[in-house]
């Protein structure tokens, strides 16, 4: 009669064994909630009253009474033609620059009143007209902005144009001419993009400015030729997107001071003069969309503090030089969409040192599957023995370039993962198969138990 409890009792104890060999070999899922992290309310900055850090953001300065124009420290001819501007002066335009929603303002400390020594103007209403007068009251401005203020240009009193310093017309002012332009001959500072100017060439507009660094028409619709005499203490030009042709001259070489040189998008043809080697400060080369044709000039393995080169989309041929790997600073090169030919001259290391790196669209380059992965998406075939490329490229690489993402791509991640993925079943199956072997177990104890108990 004592049989039956001593089976249940087993029986209960083989369940609970099975249940906990199976949990314990089992994957376990476990679920994260992530907790959300406390969001606190921006502080708002401190209201500057240093011209010298002003805010676009009108919401970033607490609210205040407005003041009366009476009371402002401008002098009150220029607070009369920002009001001819419709910019706004219920706040001091020098005490309270962040107030102006849609411009900045910056003053001089003069007394009894202040003076505007820095203006921009943005996103212009379709009622903003410039006026000569207001113009010919704000001539104590070293710097004048527009950016996005698609109004009608009228000539610049000479006193503002020889005050100027800086000018920027950013989508603005509808349409300039070179003329209109030169006449601010006192500039460091000339940015004029997205803009239609009509001038014969650059030297038109810079040929009187004796005192300008940095030079940006882009964009323009500029015709002509690259001058051949520039100011020597030039560190940015910028004349892309517009429609200069001829050949670079090699009178470039003059521009010693220069950082930055973007012909992109334009009609160059002929060879990279070899003067370019003297740029000897340049850091950024962007000769990008022109129909430029030769060699890559050896005297460019000159400049050593070289980061941005874009030859690109153009008509270059030869080897590709080797002296690249030795730049220390290089991170961006692009020599895509060229006639270049031969064995790619770059290894793993140096290709992955490099931010970007596009050699693709060269249908006559190759690299070497001894040095490179053929996982690296390259855009370009592999060698033959003879150091000519194959044809056509390996399917396989091709459809392997259309799926990733990177510039070059040798990782294994897909093997690992097919690795990762038979781990998972291999536990599940080992985990069953220990919780039926303690099952059969059990039930042999417990019939042997029960024979002995008789």
């Amino acid at each position: 009669m004592e049989q039956p409890p001593l089976l249940v009792t087993l029986l209960l104890l083989l369940s609970l064994l099975s249940a906990r060999a199976f949990s314990a070999t089992s994957p376990r899922v476990v679920v994260v909630t992530p907790t959300p992290a406390p969001v606190s309310s921006p502080t708002p900055p401190k209201n500057s009253t240093s011209p010298a850090s002003p805010s676009l953001s009108p919401s970033s300065s607490p609210p205040s009474t407005p003041s009366s124009p009476s009371s402002s420290t401008l002098d009150p001819k220029q607070l009369r033609a920002l009001q001819s501007l419709n910019i706004p002066t219920s706040k001091d335009p020098c005490t309270h620059p962040t107030q102006l929603q849609r411009n900045i303002t910056l003053c001089d400390s003069s007394k009894p009143f202040s003076h505007l020594i820095s203006l921009r103007i943005l996103n212009c209403s379709d009622d903003v007209a410039l006026s000569f007068t207001a113009l010919k009251s704000l001539s104590t401005l070293q710097s004048l902005q527009f950016v996005n203020c698609p109004i009608a240009p009228i000539s610049f009193p000479a006193e503002l144009a020889e005050s100027l310093r800086s000018f920027t017309c950013i989508s603005s002012l509808r349409r300039l001419t070179g003329v209109w332009l030169s006449r601010l001959q006192n500039l460091t500072d000339l940015t004029v993009s997205n803009v239609q100017v009509n001038a014969s060439g650059p030297f038109v507009i810079l040929g009187n400015m004796k005192k300008i660094k940095s030079v940006t028409v882009s964009h323009a619709n500029l015709t002509g030729f690259f001058p051949r005499h520039m100011n020597p203490n030039l560190t940015l030009i910028d004349f892309s997107g517009n429609k200069l042709r001829g050949r670079i001259p090699s009178s470039i070489n003059r521009l010693e001071n220069l950082l930055t040189l973007n012909l992109s998008s334009n009609t160059f043809n002929g060879e990279i003069p070899t003067t370019i080697g003297d740029l000897i400060s340049l850091k950024n080369l962007s000769l990008a969309s022109n129909s430029l044709s030769g060699d890559v000039p050896d005297s460019m393995s000159a400049i050593p503090g070289l980061v941005h080169v874009d030859l690109s989309s153009n008509q270059l041929n030869g080897t590709i030089p080797r002296y690249f790997t030795a730049m220390k600073t290089l991170k961006y090169l692009n020599l895509a969409n060229n006639n270049f030919r031969g064995v790619m001259p770059f290894n793993a290391s140096f290709i992955s040192r490099l931010t970007v790196f596009k050699v693709g669209g060269n249908d006559n380059l190759c690299y070497n599957r001894s040095i490179l992965s053929s996982k690296m998406k390259l855009g370009i075939s592999p060698c033959d023995k003879h150091g000519f490329p194959l044809s056509p490229p390996p399917a396989k690489d091709s459809s392997e370039d259309d799926n990733s993402d990177s510039d070059y791509n040798d990782s294994d991640s897909d093997d690992t993962s097919r690795k990762d993925s038979h781990r998972g079943p291999n536990k599940y199956v080992l985990g069953v198969a220990i919780g039926l072997s303690s099952i059969v177990f059990l039930i042999i104890f417990l019939v042997l138990l029960s024979k002995c108990c008789r």
